[in-house]
């Protein structure tokens, strides 16, 4: 029998690919995402048989709108096998701006108590059949904080120590917890970005990359390995090396600038 997937942030970049990966290999689908007409859009254009998925409506950042979201899916189309926590968004931010400390709580509201918010209703569902993979979508910027990118860098770090945590909390149970942490991808996200980004990969390498982790139940993954190596040699610098070799780095746009 397939299995079910449940994937936030549907309606484009690395939740779309990761969604086509999976539907190549016989799963079905549970698509959420606030644009839900854009989904079904690329749903079509891709042929996806309208027998194997099923698009939600949610805001993540809305805990009631994504638990609602969980909920439908399971009335639904059951349990789901593999639930991604995609959804997030990157908006570069300045401390000195009032404005852009609503930017941070945007952004952990998103990120973070979103993706809490997207497992919490299969958790016990997973916990009673013993089996599933809740999969959280962190970042290699969650490894070490970049100028101007303070909301975003915080908030992927949280997510790696969060499903460390909840890795711990659901290890008897024989729920995997799997954390994805993707280097720079190519999608609208990254697109955006105003600095060099090695290791550029393309969202359909990346999907196959991550869906291989997901089905071997990989606790920790980097993608591509090239940036975790980097990751952790920028880890190990001093601090006083660190500061000086990003000096003069190009910040994110903050919202107010677009």
């Amino acid at each position: 029998m397939s299995r079910l997937v449940f994937i936030t942030g549907a309606s484009s970049g690395i939740g779309q690919a990761l969604a086509l990966r999976f539907y190549a290999a016989g799963d079905r689908l549970a698509l959420a995402a606030r644009r839900t007409a854009e989904v079904q859009s690329w749903a079509q254009a891709n042929a996806l048989d309208a027998g194997r998925y099923q698009i939600y409506s949610a805001d993540v950042s809305s805990i009631d709108s994504i638990v609602a979201a969980g909920m439908a899916c399971m009335a639904a189309q059951g349990v789901p096998d593999v639930v991604i926590a995609n959804a997030g968004i990157s908006i570069g931010m300045d401390t000195a701006e009032r404005a852009d400390l609503d930017v941070m709580a945007q952004t952990f509201a998103t990120n973070n108590i979103g993706m809490a918010a997207t497992f919490h209703p299969f958790v016990a569902a997973m916990v009673a059949r013993g089996s599933g993979a809740l999969v959280g979508i962190a970042s290699v910027s969650g490894i070490r904080g970049l100028p101007g990118h303070g909301a975003y860098c915080a908030s992927k770090a949280a997510v790696i120590s969060y499903c460390e945590s909840l890795r711990g909390e659901l290890r008897p149970s024989g729920v995997k917890v799997v954390t994805i942490t993707p280097g720079y991808i190519d999608t609208p996200l990254t697109r955006q970005n105003r600095y060099g980004m090695p290791f550029l990969m393309k969202a359909e390498v990346f999907a196959d990359k991550a869906f291989a982790a997901i089905q071997v139940g990989c606790s920790y993954r980097v993608i591509p390995w090239q940036m975790g190596v980097v990751a952790k040699l920028l880890r190990l610098l001093p601090n006083a090396v660190f500061d000086k070799a990003l000096a003069g780095r190009p910040r994110k746009h903050r919202q107010s600038l677009g």
